[in-house]
């Protein structure tokens, strides 16, 4: 085929791909003077109307979609009787050619790419389009190292013809999800499902199940435990391994329900392990100068806006030397002065906590609030929280004024604590001392009282003075009458 020209504007230039519907070429667009792909459907099945419709449906389909992150569909047509797709050309190598080439990746550079493919997933769901084949072949990443995802939609008709059939796989069995192994419904979790497989593969180096045959191995992601990345791969963080596991659950109801979730955690895990890093590299950069929201939050501005932090650092500049002036002439806020502002977490260090440094404060109480879940305040794993107990009527109901949790260090003179919790309106404030009071009226109010958002910076005063621990102390509970703390995080 090559050197044939399609409908008289289409020269093939080089085959660039195949498989068991079709062949991919690299082709030139004589009318355009443009290079495009070309996906050119096997003589032997174009005359099967079931195949011919499921072709054009694929090409219908995509065709909505207009994504940075989705190969473009530019036109479909026919040429002697063969039906063809003509997409944008993605000059690069496929995600799994990367992975044969590098074994595992960088996990910045992983999450990032797991992010840009779940959000190609978003857009397709959100056009109750399921790709039903999303493994790393089927990424291509172009020439700025942007993650783009193509063959979309494998045919309904084949889902009757089982796993077994040569040429009519339905997804690869690699990757495929235990209701799709077992010919179930497939739906946007099953997409979920194999980006989860796809991610495991891009930290590990490897898919999670081998056998002798695809039969054998769709079995194993229907019976046997996924493997462990952290065994795998110890450097993973225990936050984006409970991404891979709620990904890859086996139960529906265990599974994340949308793309849109996992991506959503994906992000908070890379802007984490940016801020962790201190930078980042490759198309991890990229990504975590496209976060919102909440997410955003996790990451310091110096990585996100690199220009706005410049900008950023300047003004500090000149509110610290202005401050340095007023601090050296006193140290205490008289009454009526403005509280201290919180500043954005780039600009200050985070103060590293060893686990076991978090501790419930119940005074008023049984002088316990969940203390087994202490550590997962400080554990930098937005999935676990500690909570407060239940107070239907409130603090008042049961004769308290509040409760709280507290964080033990070594003695500093922290500037800012930042909270993020899923249960946001509640009101807390922070206190200082240097050993545990037993009472609140033996701390120190190092804070103004604060409305707490989903993801709060509380500015602390304490007058360049170094203490040992730092209490948030709960006032007032939001809806519901419980208080859920996702991370703390304590900056100097």
């Amino acid at each position: 085929m090559i050197g044939t020209l399609l409908n008289g504007r289409f020269r093939l230039d080089e085959q660039i791909g195949a498989g068991g519907m079709s062949t991919v070429y690299r082709a030139y667009d004589v009318n355009l003077e443009r290079w495009v792909a070309i996906k050119l459907m096997h003589r032997d099945i174009s005359s099967d109307p079931d195949q011919l419709e499921r072709f054009r449906r694929e090409a219908r389909s995509v065709a909505r979609l207009n994504h940075p992150h989705v190969v473009t569909v530019i036109d479909f047509g026919e040429d002697d009787g063969r039906p063809y797709i003509v997409l944008e050309l993605i000059e690069g190598e496929t995600l799994k050619q990367r992975i044969r080439r590098l074994g595992r990746l960088p996990v910045g550079e992983a999450v990032a790419y797991a992010i840009e493919v779940g959000r190609a997933l978003e857009a397709a769901h959100a056009c109750r389009l399921v790709h039903r084949d999303v493994k790393p072949q089927n990424v291509l990443l172009d020439a700025e190292g942007r993650a783009k995802v193509t063959d979309f939609g494998i045919a309904r008709s084949l889902e009757v013809h089982g796993l077994t059939q040569t040429g009519r796989v339905l997804g690869t069995t690699d990757y495929v999800s235990p209701e799709q192994a077992l010919g179930h419904e497939v739906t946007e979790q099953s997409d979920v499902y194999s980006l989860g497989i796809v991610l495991y593969e891009m930290l590990v180096g490897e898919p999670p199940f081998r056998a002798e045959s695809q039969v054998a191995v769709a079995m194993k992601h229907v019976q046997e435990p996924m493997p462990d990345v952290l065994i795998a791969r110890p450097d993973v963080s225990s936050a984006l391994a409970a991404v891979v596991d709620h990904a890859t659950a086996k139960e529906l109801d265990n599974r994340y329900a949308s793309a849109a979730e996992m991506v959503h955690d994906l992000e908070q895990v890379l802007a984490i392990e940016a801020a962790r890093a201190g930078q980042t590299t490759g198309e991890a950069t990229a990504v975590l100068q496209t976060l919102e929201g909440d997410t955003s939050e996790f990451a310091p501005l110096r990585l996100r806006r690199p220009r706005r932090w410049l900008l950023t650092v300047i003004a500090a500049a000149v509110l610290i030397a202005v401050a340095a002036v007023y601090l050296a002439s006193r140290t205490e806020r008289g009454p009526g002065e403005p509280p201290p502002v919180a500043v954005d977490a780039g600009e200050l260090s985070p103060l590293q906590l060893a686990q076991g440094s978090a501790h419930d404060y119940d005074p008023e109480g049984d002088d316990e609030e969940s203390s087994e879940a202490t550590d997962f305040a400080i554990d930098a794993n937005p999935t676990t929280v500690w909570d407060t107990e239940t107070y239907e009527a409130g603090f008042a109901g049961a004769n308290k004024t509040g409760v709280g949790i507290y964080l033990e260090t070594a003695g500093v003179a922290a500037q800012q604590l930042d909270v993020r919790t899923s249960t946001p309106g509640f009101t807390a404030a922070v206190y200082a001392a240097d050993d545990v009071p037993d009472s609140l009226a033996g701390w120190t109010k190092v804070s103004t009282d604060v409305r707490v958002r989903a993801v709060e910076r509380i500015a602390l005063d304490t007058g360049s003075r170094e203490f040992g621990n730092y209490l948030l102390w709960i006032s007032e509970l939001p809806e519901g009458g419980r208080v859920e703390i996702k991370e703390m995080t304590l900056l100097e």
